[in-house]
């Protein structure tokens, strides 16, 4: 199947604004009738989220706040990729600097694309088992609570509006559905 009758294709533009974190681009496009228009979008250089199961079945989650929204929320511990690193080693990294577990098992479970009308953003998931505690070694500056869950708290706590962020609804999701063997990785 053929999408060339609904690509935008750019005629000019560049960056509206080139912070430490995010680029925010401005471009006039040309739509698939011809007409002219304009798009803005962030350019996000990709995070991993990792699920973290441990041995007993209990799920490895954080608190953090989030200052655009002003809030603590619950989430999987995720970051960002840097530059050229590979997805899997930016996960061990980020499990080890956030909670301070490392794992043995690792399996990829899926990208995600959170915010598809105005950011590039990628997020690689990833399962993690075999988990070992240690020290945690959070960046300067990054305030981290760790706890545990089961995943039908977790389940609940996304009914209920408990858990909004988008990347641990969506690992939940994969959570439920690999322990029910409806969903196999690989």
């Amino acid at each position: 199947m053929s999408d060339a009758h609904l690509r935008e294709t750019k005629v000019d533009g560049g960056i509206a604004y080139d912070g430490h974190f995010l680029k925010v681009h401005k471009d006039r496009v040309s739509l698939p009738d011809g007409k002219l228009t304009g798009r803005e979008y962030i350019r996000h250089p990709g995070a991993v989220v990792i699920l973290p199961v441990l041995d007993d079945g209990t799920i490895l989650l954080e608190r953090q706040f989030r200052y655009p929204n002003s809030q603590v929320f619950i989430e999987f511990p995720a970051g960002k990729i840097d530059a050229g690193e590979d997805h899997l080693d930016c996960a061990k990294r980020e499990l080890v600097e956030e909670t301070g577990y490392t794992a043995t098992d690792w399996q990829f479970v899926a990208t995600i694309h959170n915010a598809i009308a105005y950011s590039d953003e990628h997020l690689e998931l990833f399962l993690a088992r075999g988990l070992k505690a240690g020290d945690a070694r959070l960046d300067d500056g990054e305030f981290v609570e760790c706890f545990t869950a089961t995943l039908d708290e977790l389940l609940e706590w996304v009914r209920t509006g408990r858990i909004t962020d988008v990347k641990t609804i969506i690992g939940t999701f994969w959570l439920d559905k690999l322990r029910a063997g409806d969903w196999k990785l690989g």
